[in-house]
């Protein structure tokens, strides 16, 4: 089964999460990831939704989105990341 990482997104420092962006693609190719979508929210159909942008990044599995979250690849930009934005990150499965 195939796994996805949402983020919704709302950028404090455009600067730094420019910097961030630019290092993710390296930490999530090992576990053969792909980058889905990245992008701005529009329009809020139904509901509330507070955050921004949005980007989604599909895993072969959950095992893989495990390993890219706790690798050290990608645990050395999370004080990077927390710098640049605020954020809500889950993975969803088929």
């Amino acid at each position: 089964m195939s796994a996805c990482v949402i983020g919704h997104i709302t950028v404090k420092d455009a600067d730094k999460w420019a910097q961030y962006r630019a290092q993710v693609p390296a930490t999530i190719a090992p576990w053969g990831a792909e980058l889905v979508f990245r992008g701005l929210t529009v329009k809020v159909l139904a509901g509330e939704h507070a955050h921004t942008d949005t980007v989604v990044i599909r895993f072969p599995d959950q095992a893989s989105v495990d390993g890219w979250y706790q690798s050290a690849a990608y645990q050395a930009l999370i004080p990077l990341r927390e710098q640049a934005a605020d954020l809500v990150l889950a993975s969803f499965s088929d």
